[in-house]
């Protein structure tokens, strides 16, 4: 074992040795079905506690690297090559959606407080035109927010604002054109197949399994972007394992394609650490990473961004450049500053801690 942990790095030490268990995992050190070194060992060998060890087995056990079996050990139970079809079970959408169109949980107070500083301390800056791509402020904090808690890395440069996620997919049609091939997962968000439908987006719909899509239908499909909802997909709340995310994104660059990545509701994960996003396994090469702040704070803050791999940035800024940003300056300064000031991340880790008590 090679396994170490950088104390001068801000990164906890179970983080650091989940994502060195997760490489070896990933690259076939430890192959399907291989048992991990047991949590003494590790925690002999790497100079940490039981207590961190099992932290880190455990996040591998949730995002689907490892299976814990009951007084054996942690075995792996990722397969990254092994695609043998379709499962047999379907899913049920969820119940009483509707719960879904209510007001939201960040707190008036805090909203209240920073539009106010807002207006104090940009004056008549709000009154100015925004950008096409939104503000550089919150491009700026949109960057960072999402390295430190999402692990991906992106330029400012590569961030899209737009009111919402149906706008945002309007211009992922308008980018890819009439002419493209989409598949999209069935049941999913209406407003996909509506956007797209208003488009003239031709697609298939595949079946949406309990563990994902199925392999032969990924096979099948002459589909050359793949729109898609890993974590908590509406209505059916699946969420895909790290397995089936690497299949995607193999499929992807087997068909010089791409996948859009819609991250709906992805940051209240009940888990000590957020979900992996395609976009952060990939490396961002082709994956299309969307989000909104309307699960986040509310649904009536209509402000959503768009990731874009570095070299669709050119064609995009020549084909959609022209157009201008749907959101108003105010509100992205708003935004700007739940970010900066730490607001938007204290509630995230509350809902967080909520959820967790209640599961």
């Amino acid at each position: 074992m090679n396994y170490s942990v950088d104390t001068d790095l801000k990164t906890p030490a179970y983080l650091q040795i989940y994502e060195q268990l997760r490489e070896d995992i990933i690259n076939g050190t430890y192959t399907y079905g291989s048992k991990i070194p047991s949590k003494r060992l590790l925690s002999l060998e790497i100079g940490v506690s039981v207590i961190t060890i099992m932290h880190s087995l455990e996040l591998l056990c949730d995002e689907g690297y490892l299976e814990s079996r009951q007084r054996s050990g942690y075995f792996v139970i990722f397969k990254k090559d092994d695609f043998l079809g379709a499962p047999v079970h379907t899913v049920t959408p969820l119940e009483n959606v509707e719960n879904s169109l209510r007001k939201g949980d960040f707190p008036y107070s805090v909203l209240a407080k920073t539009i106010r500083k807002v207006l104090l301390d940009y004056s008549d800056k709000i009154l100015v035109k925004s950008p096409n791509y939104g503000c550089t402020e919150l491009r700026e904090e949109i960057s960072a927010y999402l390295a430190r808690s999402r692990s991906i890395y992106v330029k400012p440069s590569q961030i899209i604002i737009g009111s919402g996620a149906e706008y945002l997919y309007g211009l992922i049609a308008q980018f890819f054109g009439a002419g493209t091939k989409f598949a999209i997962e069935s049941p999913s968000y209406s407003k996909i197949h509506q956007v797209y439908d208003a488009f003239n987006i031709s697609y298939d719909s595949l079946t949406l399994y309990p563990d994902g899509l199925s392999s032969d239908d990924l096979k099948n499909t002459g589909a050359t972007v793949l729109h898609t909802t890993p974590f908590n997909s509406y209505p059916t709340g699946v969420s895909i394992n790290s397995s089936k995310k690497h299949e995607y994104i193999r499929w992807a660059v087997n068909r010089n394609g791409f996948i859009v990545e819609d991250n709906y509701d992805s940051e209240l994960t009940v888990s000590s650490k957020p979900e992996d996003s395609l976009f952060s396994i990939s490396g961002g090469e082709n994956v299309i990473y969307l989000n909104t702040f309307s699960q986040t704070i509310a649904p009536s803050i209509r402000i959503g961004y768009m990731i874009l791999p570095e070299r669709l940035l050119p064609e995009f800024d020549q084909k959609l450049g022209f157009y201008s940003c749907t959101v108003p300056l105010f509100s992205q300064y708003v935004l700007t500053e739940l970010i900066h000031n730490g607001d938007f991340e204290r509630h995230i880790n509350r809902i967080r801690r909520k959820k967790r008590k209640l599961s």
